[in-house]
């Protein structure tokens, strides 16, 4: 297990939990979110800080599988479960089917906004929200795009579920891994 610096102040709790696959120790204030917490503690940026308030979806990441906005989420909750980050879905220099289908469909330009997309987009088709294009589109409006590259996006989802890669309804860890 990876162990964080303990705290001088006494004022923080131990969480552990699992990044990427790997086992994490924290010491963290009770109020700290996943995405600081993320960002700040374990130098993961991959996931962005947009509006910090749950609206943007830029830090949308998978707790247990499930797409959760990690600017809500209160790390002090994740003790004992697994988090996945965009940097955690390659495998070594393979990118990620749905990655993968971002950079053939053009699916981003300033880039910001593309991780947490990413992580919905797996969500999406883990959930068999692809199916129908309104469904899917409808399933991708928390994440916002400030340069208007939904199309492709919608495009390179579609690509991936075409290719049969993600099961619908899977969930949780083994999902992740799988895709």
């Amino acid at each position: 297990m990876t162990t964080a610096e303990k705290p001088q102040t006494g004022q923080e709790l131990s969480v552990s939990l699992y990044v990427n696959g790997e086992a994490r120790e924290v010491w963290i204030p009770s109020q700290a979110t996943l995405l600081d917490v993320l960002r700040e503690r374990l130098g993961l940026t991959g996931s962005k800080k947009g509006c910090n308030h749950g609206q943007c979806g830029a830090c949308t990441v998978h707790v247990d599988g499930q797409a959760v906005l990690s600017c809500l989420t209160l790390t002090a909750t994740l003790e004992g479960r697994s988090v996945t980050t965009i940097e955690g879905l390659a495998d070594g220099e393979a990118l990620h089917p749905v990655q993968q289908a971002f950079i053939e469909h053009d699916a981003f330009q300033c880039g910001y906004c593309t991780p947490g997309q990413i992580m919905s987009a797996i969500a999406c088709l883990q959930t068999g929200h692809d199916r129908d294009e309104g469904d899917l589109k409808d399933f991708m409006s928390g994440n916002i795009c400030r340069c208007a590259a939904y199309p492709q996006i919608v495009k390179a989802i579609q690509s991936v579920a075409a290719q049969g890669v993600a099961a619908p309804g899977a969930s949780g860890e083994a999902s992740d891994a799988a895709l």
